[in-house]
């Protein structure tokens, strides 16, 4: 099985959003245009406690700063001391974790769903999002559905990452590419 083919296994058709999914949606819109979004930068603990609210797992000491656009965090996963930066795109359909220690910065956009273009369709697809422990998605990169980045991986500024990154690995470009490793 090619890198490809394992990943697309790991995509999944999402069912249509019922009401109930509606409302929690729309809730959570409400929520985060107000209190969680004009909260002070400082205030990481009432934006962790916000987002607990709506179901998300957050570790002790997390950073998820206002600015940071969260879709559904009932599919957030923040281990202890990990980070979203600001302006973060967290297109969470599906589940996104970032564990302990994992920083995202400024600008990066999380995207967990894609559609299938060869649908008439145009099924939507999740795929979960893994972002190990002590790894660093520089600014502005982009973490396609399905991807899992290793402990201590770099993901380099602007970087595009539609495969999954080796644990200590350094990738930049468009698409990512090894260029080094952690330590080296």
């Amino acid at each position: 099985m090619t890198v490809s083919q394992a990943r697309a296994n790991r995509l999944r058709p999402e069912a249509s959003p019922n009401r109930v999914d509606k409302a929690r949606r729309l809730a959570w819109l409400i929520i985060e245009a107000t209190l969680y979004r004009w909260s002070p930068t400082p205030l990481h603990r009432w934006r962790c406690v916000l987002l607990r609210l709506f179901g998300a797992e957050m570790g002790s000491e997390a950073h998820p700063y206002p600015s940071a656009r969260i879709r559904a965090p009932w599919n957030l996963v923040m281990g202890p001391r990990s980070c979203l930066g600001p302006r973060v795109i967290c297109y969470s359909v599906g589940k996104i974790r970032l564990g302990a220690d994992a920083i995202v910065s400024q600008g990066a956009h999380l995207c967990a769903a894609t559609h299938d273009h060869r649908d008439p369709a145009f099924t939507l697809l999740v795929g979960d999002i893994d972002i190990e422990a002590g790894a660093w998605v520089a600014a502005d990169a982009f973490i396609g559905p399905g991807v899992r980045i290793g402990e201590r991986a770099v993901v380099g500024a602007r970087a595009v990452v539609m495969k999954d990154v080796a644990a200590e690995t350094v990738v930049v470009g468009n698409p990512a590419r090894v260029v080094g490793e952690q330590g080296a």
